[in-house]
């Protein structure tokens, strides 16, 4: 705790100097909320008025500010909203996600898996760190920031009492030294001590990001420092204390959840990870003249008493830089480090034991360094460059420590490295606002990256359907690549395996997407074909299928709007060839009835309603503690999990710059038939009310 304290005074105190350095920028008309990147900016920041200051003294520039992503490979920006909407505010901590998709353990900051076969990511950077997706940040998911004026932004969540609750704080800060340098910092912290014995989670992340965007001279840089700790219990002793509890001692009709017996004690992981990631770019090109005529009123008197408006036009010619070709360099270098440990470990809890028969103390180091040199031809510096045209060369060293599989020993490691070269292109175009592209292909040429090839393509498409715009999205990929070193390599005391012979996962995936935005529709469909499917089997250790594997997939989003009442509504249908090696469930739902109204002179927004999860029931992947992944479950232990809704009421309020939810979680908590499990073993948390308030300041 006192690192955690030390380390928010310092960056606090690098934000306030950083504020008292911040210089104007040009002021945003306020008729036009965009700004100089032609990017629409939160009017809620806008001042009432600004032509009357006869009684109203304005003491500072009125804020804008845009936010951008990045792509990780080769740093290209993508621009976003900034996140000041108030729409579901409440359910932006949720373990499940925004819709409910992530099978979870129950708890704030556990390990989820999402049901929705198309939403899952790749074992980047490792398979221990990617089941915490909820918490850890990847560098394509950072969030630069451009302003004005200092932005911050400071969020708090509560849920639960002292001795059983949960709480998060979030910290987001971001100045401009001038117009193009700026730098910032986050810090998330994430305290989880669970409704279950033996569960709680602590997480801790705190980072620095600096951006320099200038006409000539890009750059992007971040640092992360993830430190995650969790308690692992295995779950409920019997899944009875909770689907049949008057079936257990004492004939209870129900339990309180800290006094159901759980299978571990003194059981727990700790995850560690930092990354620094840079990108930068050199732009080479020319600068032409712009030519812009504005027109003016004068008055003229063309003969006595006779006065006329007359036109006349005044020529600006500026000078503007014309980029034709970049020089880019990315680098980015990670440690990742994971361990578990346990004392007094129960019989017949787990499959086996390679040294040790009542503990554990498992732990590897993963390190890699990855650089990437391009060079581009940019799009649109003339009427016949309509695309732009990228190639680049990458190279990943990667260094990976494993305990000896005679001793177990941290002092006796075993190290492999491994080296991977890529030579790749992409063709893009993203200017305009009818048709954008982009296709990005690679080949491996060296060590382990031999054979390997990925190729990913994207395309929108919008246009008019009478008064509306309708986009139109297509997706595909094509891949040839190895199973991440984690699944072919691992050495501990329950799971070991050395699987060298692994052969490379063939994937071909088609998806198209419709958007409606006035009629409140999105539908996307899409399947994938796998072959050599790599997946954790019935014993936690890893697998390969050697056939092939299809799912087929479809979801439609559709709301509706009578006045003040809204109904949201998501549909997923998943159809799996083979659910006993890749179980979806075939329909997942997602409904949202609420009242939506602006009161006080419009400046409230209030939020009223109830949303409801559903998915139908499935044999879901089981967990396995000492490795923190998700598996098939064991065929003595097949339960079937789903069929049980999960339904919120909440409250959600916007006032100008703060949002604030009251949301009462898992209303209805013993009604029906119980069984809220989303993983074999692990119910969720009983009914519990949780609060939130995000404040935006500008300043």
């Amino acid at each position: 705790m006192r690192r955690i304290v030390l380390t928010y005074i310092l960056l606090s105190i690098i934000g306030i100097l950083g504020a008292r350095a911040q210089r104007v920028l040009n002021p945003m008309d306020p008729n036009n909320n965009r700004d100089q990147f032609g990017n629409q900016v939160d009017p809620n920041t806008l001042p009432d008025n600004l032509e009357d200051s006869t009684n109203t003294e304005i003491q500072s520039l009125p804020p804008k500010l845009y936010m951008w992503h990045l792509s990780e490979t080769l740093g290209n920006r993508t621009i976003m909203p900034a996140d000041t909407a108030s729409l579901n505010f409440q359910n932006t901590n949720l373990v499940e996600g925004m819709f409910g998709h992530y099978n979870y353990l129950g708890n704030l900051g556990s390990p989820r898996l999402s049901r929705i076969f198309f939403e899952r990511r790749n074992d980047e950077p490792t398979i221990f760190m990617e089941p915490f997706s909820s918490f850890f940040v990847r560098p394509d998911e950072v969030k630069f920031t451009n302003s004005n004026v200092p932005y911050t932004n400071l969020t708090y969540y509560k849920a639960g009492s002292k001795v059983n609750g949960e709480e998060r704080f979030k910290s987001y800060f971001s100045v401009n030294a001038n117009k193009r340098l700026a730098f910032g910092f986050n810090i998330d912290y994430l305290y989880g001590r669970g409704y279950y014995a033996n569960q709680a989670t602590s997480h801790f992340n705190a980072g620095l990001f600096a951006s320099y965007i200038g006409e000539k001279y890009q750059m992007q840089a971040v640092y992360n420092n993830f430190f995650m700790k969790m308690n692992e219990n295995g779950g409920i002793a019997d899944d009875q204390y909770i689907t049949h509890p008057e079936n257990m001692s004492e004939g209870k009709k129900q339990y309180e959840s800290s006094n159901i017996p759980v299978r571990l004690e003194q059981t727990s992981n700790r995850n560690k990870d930092f990354y620094v990631y840079l990108t930068q770019r050199y732009r080479l090109g020319f600068n032409r003249e712009v030519t812009q005529i504005e027109k003016k009123q004068t008055k003229g008197r063309r003969a006595a008493n006779d006065s006329t408006s007359l036109a006349a036009q005044d020529t600006i010619v500026t000078e503007e830089f014309v980029p034709v070709t970049s020089f880019i360099h990315t680098i980015k270098v990670e440690r990742s480090r994971h361990n578990f440990r346990s004392n007094n470990e129960p019989e017949n809890y787990y499959p086996d034991y390679y040294i040790y028969k009542d503990h554990s103390n498992d732990s590897t180091t993963a390190f890699s360094v990855k650089n990437v040199f391009g060079i581009a031809l940019l799009e649109g510096f003339n009427k016949y460059a309509k695309a732009g045209v990228t190639a680049y060369l990458s190279h990943k060293f990667s260094r990976y420590d494993l305990m000896n599989t005679d001793t177990l020993s941290d002092m006796r490691r075993i190290r492999y490295t491994e080296q991977e070269v890529f030579i790749g292109g992409e063709l893009a175009k993203r200017q305009g606002r009818l048709l954008h592209y982009n296709v990005n292909g690679e080949v491996g040429l060296l060590d382990k990256a031999i054979g390997q090839f990925k190729v990913n393509a994207n395309l929108d498409l919008n246009f008019r359907l009478w008064k509306d715009t309708v986009n139109f999205y297509a997706r595909g990929y094509v891949s040839n690549t190895l199973p991440s070193f984690y699944m072919r390599h691992y050495h501990s005391n329950h799971y070991t395996w050395d699987n060298d012979n692994m052969d490379k996962e063939f994937r071909t995936r088609v998806e198209g997407e419709l958007n409606i935005a006035r009629w409140g529709t999105n539908l996307r469909a899409g399947m994938e074909n796998i072959k050599n499917y790599t997946y954790f089997n019935q014993s936690a250790m890893p697998e390969q299928n050697g056939g092939n594997i299809q799912v087929l997939s479809a979801t439609l989003a559709q709301n509706f709007r009578l006045g003040v009442f809204h109904l949201d509504n998501e549909v997923t249908w998943q159809k799996t060839s083979n659910a006993t090696v890749l179980p979806l469930p075939q329909l997942s739902l997602y409904h949202n009835f609420y009242i939506l109204a602006k009161l006080a002179k419009k400046v409230l927004t209030v939020q009223l309603g109830a949303d409801i999860r559903y998915f139908t029931k499935y044999n879901a992947p089981a967990y396995a503690p000492a490795t923190q992944q998700f598996h098939l479950q064991a065929t003595n232990d097949q339960v079937e999990i789903g069929g049980y809704p999960i339904v919120n009421v909440y409250a959600n309020l916007h006032l100008k710059r703060t949002r604030i939810f009251a949301m009462m979680y898992h209303v209805n908590a013993g009604m029906g038939s119980p069984n809220y499990f989303l993983v074999p073993h692990y119910p969720i948390n009983p009914r519990l009310f949780k609060i939130g308030v995000s404040w935006n300041f500008y300043d």
